[in-house]
């Protein structure tokens, strides 16, 4: 075997493998993450896959590094960072903008700037908004500067006022900057983030600059590991945006990879929801630190073209100025934290509580017997009877007398006995994840009842029924490998780069042919790209856009374009009444920046082998005791031994090695001919609570 593909996932509590291998099977494995030093649970789960990387030519992989050390995971140390503006500006990353998260909370602090006044300084330099020189660039302070920070600085980021339409000075200062200090790092404005809005590029400019270190030296250690265990091959990594890329151009743009991990699922669900021809898709991603959920139509998950990474959220909503503004597009995406190792709380009203704190993988849940005390969702699970004795594949032996302390110990605050409180924190985090359901639909102006909701991650198919329930989500669909369905997600991602040029001109001052020539030239750039990354021309495709807004407004709305400004303009008004209720005749439109995406198109796994399918009721391997609200007697089958055709009747519980399946009493389920478990919810559902 030489054409072996691996796709590794690294979540907070587990680190997901799926091996590809000659003749398309797969094998799955997890091993425990280890938060600390990430690429130890990297290379473990190649060895205990057993795989020899010899014989794999592609490996990709996802990370949630960057927004780790964003939110102040302990063991990465933020580098040391110098920052040139203009005269003048130093301050703007301290400013940034009048988005109040808490509007009643008068002791609200600001996240802390990323890089301290110290080490920002003034530079004398102008461009105007129209690209011409105002005021040249002061090159001694810039090399007086370099010469006593060289030293004393990871990264130089430079970023000058509308140096989106004129570059030159900031191109100036990395080259004066090089010849007194030719090892330096230097990150450009202009580079990472060509656009207008002088906070958001520099935030993104100095999230780049900050991350680029750390993202280098991950991947240097992962390269090195690699290469002594016999890897040849490519090593490519998932963006946000749901593409991959190679290594080295992920470090170039280190920001574009914050939310990697969870794009991974999504792209699964999508690829999956595309080839079943189901248009209104969610995706469901519960893992052991959160839940995860996004939105997509017709195949292609929703974006967003900004993100703040480290910021705070409020049951799944993100809060506007908490965080740093990362200007790159990433997957609509809402977590919450509800994920297997949730800490369950009460408090100080004597209400339960539950998250945003997680065991994670180490301690984990109390049940797990490593030192873990609190109360968790898998606690709970564990309890009532929802969970086996053992989880992945037997590695976890569970041990029900540590669940019950950490329950009872929490019980007792509540006023409950044990199991109405393992109850009532499955019933919180339930309504936790539902509300993130909410907000990426009924927020977005879509009604959920018209989804099908896709189940995965560990604790994924243990609370989607109930979730559909609540929801009035009429089917669920469990993937044949729900516990590392992302990951077989990064093997399912077609290669992205995305390029963009500000425009800033009126729908009339416009030409097509202009917008031809910038087009064109971005084009070539980003097929220049996918072909040294190995992807043939004809797998290329190229899509444009437009950002559009009317005169005066802040925000715009990204347009396909497809070689007609009068038919983008049309779609512009069609958008803006769909989202807004209105339009404004006679209102001048601008153009504010034009977008090229590059998808460079890769053999994909069959996911979806079908085979017969002929109905029959499989017979339990044995029944349990477990609590819906009461005990109730419940099937339990193994996954592997059910085949396509087979029907179960709620109550029942499907164990596998990756993840348990909860079909609850009313409602039933079946495998379909690709060997995925659907579940039919009755609309209402079955409010046995």
């Amino acid at each position: 075997m030489h054409n072996v593909r691996i796709g590794i996932d690294i979540g907070g509590t587990f680190t997901d493998i799926v091996v590809l291998r000659d003749d398309r099977s797969f094998k799955t494995f997890k091993v425990l993450t280890n938060p600390k030093e990430p690429w130890i649970s990297f290379i473990r789960g190649i060895e205990v896959s057993g795989t020899r990387l010899s014989n794999a030519h592609i490996i990709v992989h996802a990370t949630t590094l960057g927004s780790n050390l964003l939110l102040g995971q302990v063991g990465l140390e933020i580098p040391n960072v110098t920052l040139l503006t203009n005269e003048g500006f130093i301050d703007i990353l301290e400013i940034g903008r009048q988005n109040r998260p808490e509007l009643y909370n008068l002791f609200f602090k600001k996240p802390k700037p990323l890089i301290p006044r110290s080490r920002r300084f003034g530079i004398k330099s102008r461009i105007s908004a129209d690209g011409t020189e105002l005021e040249p660039l002061d090159t001694k302070s810039v090399k007086k500067l370099a010469s006593e920070w060289c030293d004393k600085t990871d990264v130089f980021v430079v970023v000058f006022l509308h140096s989106y339409r004129n570059p030159k000075h900031e191109i100036k200062a990395k080259e004066v900057i090089k010849e007194v200090c030719p090892n330096a790092e230097i990150v450009l404005s202009s580079e990472v983030d060509p656009q207008p809005k002088e906070y958001e590029r520099m935030s993104t400019a100095v999230v780049n600059a900050i991350l680029k270190p750390i993202l280098s030296k991950y991947l240097t250690i992962l390269k090195n590991e690699l290469l002594k265990r016999g890897f040849k091959g490519k090593l490519l990594i998932m963006q946000s945006n749901g593409g991959i890329v190679s290594s080295d151009k992920a470090i170039e743009v280190p920001a574009a990879f914050i939310e990697s991990g969870p794009a991974a699922g999504v792209i699964a669900t999508a690829y999956t929801s595309k080839a079943l021809n189901i248009s209104y898709a969610l995706s469901f991603d519960m893992g052991g630190t959160t839940a995860k959920v996004a939105t997509i139509l017709d195949g292609e998950p929703l974006t967003i073209p900004e993100f703040e990474v480290g910021g705070q959220t409020h049951m799944g909503r993100l809060l506007r100025g908490s965080g740093y503004v990362v200007r790159y597009p990433f997957i609509d995406l809402v977590e919450v934290s509800a994920g297997g190792g949730t800490i369950a709380w009460v408090d100080a009203g004597g209400a339960l509580r539950v998250g945003p704190m997680s065991a994670g993988a180490n301690p984990g849940p109390a049940c797990y017997g490593k030192g873990g005390t609190q109360a968790t969702i898998t606690d709970a699970n564990f309890l009532l009877n929802r969970l086996p004795n053992t989880l992945a594949g037997g590695k976890i032996i569970l041990k029900r007398d540590l669940a019950i302390k950490a329950l009872r110990k929490l019980g007792e605050s509540l006023g409950l006995d044990l199991h109405e409180t393992a109850y009532a924190i499955i019933r919180v985090a339930n309504t936790l994840m539902s509300k993130a359901i909410r907000l990426v639909t009924i927020e977005r102006g879509l009604d959920p009842r018209k989804f099908t909701l896709f189940a995965f991650g560990g604790a994924g198919p243990l609370h989607a029924a109930e979730i559909a329930m609540e929801l009035g989500i009429s089917k669920v669909i469990i993937p044949s490998y729900p516990g590392v369905f992302s990951a077989l997600g990064l093997l399912l991602a077609d290669y992205k780069h995305e390029a963009l040029i500000s425009i800033l001109k009126s729908v009339d001052e416009l030409r097509e042919e202009s917008i031809e020539v910038f087009a064109s030239k971005l084009e070539d750039k980003l097929t220049s790209m996918l072909m040294s990354e190995g992807i043939p021309k004809n797998r290329i495709r190229i899509m444009r856009f437009l950002d559009m807004r009317y005169r005066g407004q802040e925000y715009t709305m990204t347009i396909p374009y497809r070689d007609s400004l009068h038919n983008a303009i049309n779609e512009f008004l069609r958008k803006h009444l769909l989202r807004y209720g209105f339009t404004i005749p006679g209102e001048v439109i601008e153009v504010t920046t034009l977008r090229v995406t590059a998808i460079g198109l890769v053999d994909k796994p069959n996911i979806l082998r079908e085979t017969i399918c002929k109905s029959y009721e499989p017979k339990p391997i044995g029944h349990r005791e477990v609590y819906f609200g009461e005990w109730v007697k419940t099937s339990i089958y193994h996954r592997e031994s059910l085949k396509a055709g087979a029907q179960i009747e709620g109550p029942a519980i499907i164990e596998s090695n990756d993840s348990t399946i909860l079909i609850p009493p009313g409602l039933k389920a079946y495998v379909d001919c690709h060997n995925f478990i659907v579940i039919e919810v009755k609309r209402g559902g079955s409010h046995y609570h």
